[in-house]
């Protein structure tokens, strides 16, 4: 080293030298740092006609919704991923029982809840699904095992509870799913079918699917799903929740969505993968592709739900064409705001 090229460095404050050290170590693009701090993460507990509920059962639901997403913010606060906060998160609400999904789940019309759930991640877009699962206390955790320790994507049934007992899973008893309530309307419903001899699927007040999205300190994406589908539905039914594409969908160069509704819509029309479709090939907003879909192409055919989503800049979508979708929203702030209504 020259005389002149040592003179040169000592004259650089030790302070700036140390700084430029620090960021080089975190090896993230500038842009990337400076934004290492904005996470955000969204939930639903299922979209539907909101009139039905009683306000102590909007106010459990409120609180179930809470503290799940409370969980969700510590894992993303604390530098966790996305994928972790989702599934946090979900497990939380499946546990709760104050919606169609994990120990809520409807039940089939043969007395049995049917329980489906997937999980993707935004990075990798690594994904894993369960569908028609009878003894899993929680869907979301299988799907994300089905996602990290099998070769596929999607497990359903007996086939789903046995890989789920070869990994250490507990096998609940139907019996875990009972709730009176539930299981008083679900008798009148099987009285009401057998005296009119009707097979046909009617309107329900409220769907409970459950469902995350959220964005981690690393830029990464995620979203999560979990529904015990439609009351009253034919066993073996499977609806949007755990196909990917349709009702669940995540990629980090465009968007993650979570759907709730009547799923055979979403499925025919691969809902979640379309609104990040046209984010990523059309360059609209999130919210302009999310308005598209649920709003003017899902209303045209009479199709009822609506989606949380979230972009790779933490920009939010939180659409449904329904008289009331729960939904909530955390940032790095810590604030938590829930709404239920056109807002």
């Amino acid at each position: 080293m020259t005389r002149a090229l040592t003179l040169i460095l000592a004259s650089v404050p030790i302070a700036l030298i140390a700084t430029s050290a620090m960021t080089a170590s975190k090896g993230l693009p500038q842009d990337k740092q400076s934004n290492a701090r904005n996470f955000v993460l969204v939930a639903h507990g299922g979209a539907g006609d909101y009139s039905h509920l009683t306000p102590e059962q909007i106010a459990a639901r409120r609180a179930a919704m809470t503290t799940a997403m409370e969980a969700g913010y510590k894992v993303l606060a604390g530098g966790g991923r996305s994928l972790d906060a989702v599934e946090t998160t979900i497990r939380i609400l499946e546990d709760s029982g104050q919606f169609d999904a994990g120990r809520g789940g409807y039940y089939t019309r043969d007395g049995v809840p049917e329980l489906d759930a997937a999980i993707m991640d935004g990075q990798t877009l690594n994904a894993g699904a369960v569908a028609a699962v009878k003894r899993i206390a929680n869907p979301i955790s299988l799907a994300r095992l089905v996602m990290e320790k099998t070769p596929h994507v999607l497990l359903v049934g007996a086939g789903a509870e046995q890989f789920a007992e070869s990994q250490g899973v507990r096998l609940v008893s139907p019996y875990y799913f009972f709730d009176e309530s539930r299981w008083k309307n679900y008798q009148e419903r099987r009285a009401a079918e057998e005296k009119t001899k009707s097979s046909g699927l009617s309107a329900q007040p409220v769907h409970g699917t459950v469902g995350v999205v959220a964005l981690d300190q690393s830029g990464n994406l995620a979203a999560g799903t979990s529904t015990g589908g439609t009351n009253w539905k034919m066993p073996g039914r499977v609806g949007d929740s755990p196909l990917i594409g349709s009702g669940t969908y995540a990629n980090n160069e465009s968007c993650a969505i979570s759907a709730t509704g009547t799923g055979e819509f979403f499925i025919r029309n691969v809902v979640a993968a379309d609104i990040c479709a046209r984010v990523k090939y059309l360059h609209v907003s999130l919210e302009q592709a999310a308005t598209d879909v649920i709003m003017k192409e899902l209303v045209e055919q009479h199709g009822d739900g609506g989606i949380i989503g979230l972009d790779r800049h933490g920009n939010v979508a939180m659409l449904f064409n329904t008289n009331g979708m729960m939904r909530g929203v955390v940032k790095s702030d810590g604030n938590i705001t829930i709404k239920i209504r056109q807002e």
